[in-house]
């Protein structure tokens, strides 16, 4: 399993956004640089659902996260949606890996269509060109026909996909252990350590 040290993650619209807030916060609690994006409907879907209060500044958002997390400088860069001098945005200077986290429908098909309209699409485009590992999370029920073949497009270019689907076998007690079991699965793929739920064969199933 690969390890990976700096980590684009990308939050868009899709309901699920504990999954990607408690996806930041385990990866910078590792020690893992991560570059953040964020879209506006990103924004709303966190307000909704966490009573949190995304900053449209990236320079505020930055700010706010070092505050909450108490994080060295550096750690965590944020980006606005057009910073197209963002290293995110150059194959010559890419992330290790790329999470979109919860990902939209639309997102996952500008991403399979390669439309780089936005740098959250321009970002996951870098990962699929560069060959770097590339994992999308989405969110959504029941898939069309469309949405499925727009994974499947991913998949066979390289995208890991991973639905946030939670399993039962640890008997989550609360919806938080239900959380911690879709992004401990999103850390298994990034070779991060971590004790959120136990392992398969850890566990008494009987």
């Amino acid at each position: 399993m690969a390890h990976f040290n700096t980590i684009t993650l990308a939050l868009t619209g899709a309901s699920g956004m504990p999954y990607g807030i408690r996806l930041l916060e385990m990866l910078l609690k590792e020690g893992k640089q991560v570059f953040l994006l964020y879209s506006k409907v990103a924004q709303i879907v966190a307000q909704q659902e966490m009573d949190l209060a995304l900053p449209s500044s990236a320079k505020e958002a930055e700010a706010f996260f070092n505050h909450q997390y108490q994080l060295p400088g550096g750690q965590l860069r944020v980006f606005g949606r057009e910073e197209w001098f963002s290293p995110v945005a150059s194959g010559s200077n890419p992330a290790d890996a790329m999470v979109v986290c919860p990902c939209t429908m639309g997102t996952l098909a500008a991403i399979a269509a390669g439309m780089s309209q936005n740098l959250i699409e321009r970002a996951a485009d870098v990962m699929l060109k560069e060959n770097r590992p590339l994992i999308i999370v989405p969110r959504e029920m029941p898939f069309s026909a469309i949405h499925l073949e727009n994974m499947l497009k991913l998949v066979r270019c390289g995208a890991v996909m991973l639905p946030a689907n939670p399993a039962f076998y640890h008997h989550p007690q609360s919806v938080q252990d239900m959380v911690d079991f879709v992004v401990a699965r999103i850390l298994d793929h990034l070779g991060v350590k971590h004790s959120l739920i136990p392992r398969w064969g850890d566990t008494d199933h009987s």
